[in-house]
């Protein structure tokens, strides 16, 4: 179909046509899939339509009642000839240019798509390609480069020798599906670096051949405000939370979501739990209904030690191969976990008490005590035991194992509500342990508790006291009246 008005050669840039289909990859470079935490095996792909196409210096509107605008530079690949069933070897010769794309998206609608991005991605304006076409007889596809600039600077910067599926292969893989058609376009995914945008904003996308003089040119969109809303007696809303958000701006870090990580811990409070054995905890606990607050299983890697401080949580799930595969490698969610822990955080790990592979090592453990954690606790088992022991920082474990974490676990999440040897953790509550265990500590109850067992250890001392003096124990523990007026005149004089 050729470009029937001068409005439409306007908007569809320097396209031959008006593409048939525009075909997206989710996730292509290296440096993407590390800072999602998630490798993929193989290409999986989303489309979106041609009206969403627009030109070099247009704008594209941010919806009201949204803020998760994303930018993602890329290069886009136009179809010269009909591809089906193409080999890899053969593929790149139905590649008739090669230009630059950004492809918008709008975190605020991308819960409710489910993967589809239709309404996410299929905005109007939400895919501008050009300004200028590159022979693709010109170029090697595996020298390409795509940089973005947001207000002049510099956001992404990779080239094709960084991703994970190589364009000539996202070609024969599509026409294995389909008919990939002339003037159809293929964008081939984002490097690291996309992130949120405001009205105002300016983005600029440009795909060259270093080292010559090869160039799309500068691909400008500038961000505006839109007025419009949405019509909840239409369709679905807008909504966002802070996945979505930490998605959208690249990380949690970015998305100023740090913050809302576990809370400090009271100076006042942390010193009196950490002259409260954890037994004193536990009876006081118990006297207030809660018995199901002991991480069991767990031992002190070093005899003596103490650990005070509030829950950063991770999650294993348990180990399938398909999914250690795309969940496991690259920066994945356990370390993500230890490389945000907050200084006087203790990383409760979830390992459902499978202790037949390692949930930490050497390396993590050492990354841990640079972030300045108070401590780590694991229901599973720890790897490079005799090095972590020698690193230091306090570690409370099911044992040793020398099996690597894909033996038996996936990564799967951190900062979530997980299940610690029996026991429910919440990113925020008070850990603590010493020779007897790890206690969590409900923090709306946790003063109260600490007053309490303090009290509890200074009638427990004045009891050994009296026992040592060669009191009977009977009436004296518990106290009866008696004692307990003694005691209260003991407390007088001291």
């Amino acid at each position: 179909m050729t470009l029937s008005t001068d409005a439409d050669a306007a908007r569809f840039g320097p396209l031959p046509n008006r593409p048939g289909k525009i075909i997206a990859v989710h996730l292509s470079y290296a440096s993407r899939a590390d800072q999602r935490g998630r490798r993929p095996a193989t290409p999986s792909y989303f489309f979106k339509p041609s009206s969403s196409v627009a030109a070099s210096g247009g704008t594209i509107e941010r919806p009201a009642g949204t803020e998760l605008l994303a930018f993602e530079g890329e290069i886009a690949l136009v179809l010269g000839s009909p591809a089906r069933r193409v080999t890899v070897a053969d593929a790149w010769g139905h590649v008739a240019w090669v230009t630059a794309a950004d492809d918008f998206g709008l975190y605020d609608l991308r819960a409710n798509d489910k993967g589809s991005n239709v309404r996410s991605k299929g905005g109007d304006g939400f895919t501008p390609i050009g300004p200028e076409l590159i022979d693709a007889r010109t170029v090697d596809p595996g020298a390409l480069r795509v940089r973005t600039w947001v207000n002049g600077t510099l956001a992404q910067d990779d080239t094709t020798a960084g991703l994970i599926f190589p364009l000539p292969q996202l070609v024969a893989d599509l026409s294995q599906h389909f008919t990939l058609e002339p003037g159809d376009v293929i964008l081939t995914g984002t490097p690291a670096g996309s992130s949120v945008v405001v009205p105002g904003d300016v983005v600029e996308v440009e795909v060259d051949a270093p080292g010559t003089r090869l160039s799309s040119g500068r691909l400008v969109t500038t961000v505006a405000q839109g007025t419009a809303s949405f019509d909840p007696m239409i369709g679905s809303l807008p909504s966002v939370d802070d996945t979505q958000r930490a998605e959208a701006w690249g990380s949690a870090e970015a998305a100023g979501l740090s913050s809302a990580e576990s809370p400090v811990l009271d100076p006042v409070l942390r010193d009196k739990l950490l002259r409260v054995p954890v037994a004193g905890l536990s009876a006081q606990l118990r006297k207030r209904g809660l018995n199901n607050v002991t991480i069991d299983g767990v031992q002190p890697m070093h005899p003596g030690t103490k650990i005070v401080g509030t829950a950063k949580t991770l999650r294993f799930v348990p180990g399938r191969e398909d999914l250690f595969q795309s969940h496991g490698g690259g920066y994945n969610a356990q370390k993500r976990a230890f490389d945000t822990v907050g200084e006087g955080e203790i990383i409760v790990i979830e390992a459902r008490g499978e202790t037949g592979s390692g949930t930490l090592g050497d390396v993590l453990a050492l990354r841990a005590l640079a972030r300045k954690a108070a401590g780590i606790v694991t229901d599973g088992g720890v790897r490079d035991h005799d090095a972590v022991a020698e690193i230091g920082i306090p570690v409370f474990s099911a044992g040793a194992h020398p099996a690597v974490l894909g033996r038996k676990h996936v990564p799967w999440e951190h900062d979530v509500t997980i299940g610690c040897g029996g026991t429910t953790v919440q990113p925020g509550d008070i850990i603590v342990g010493d020779g007897d265990g790890v206690i969590v500590l409900p923090p709306a109850l946790a003063a109260e508790v600490a007053d309490a067992a303090l009290a509890q250890e200074d009638e427990d001392a004045y009891v050994a006291e009296q026992v040592r003096a060669g009191h009977p124990v009977d009436g004296l523990f518990p106290m009866n009246a008696e004692w307990k007026a003694r005691y209260d005149a003991w407390r007088r004089t001291r």
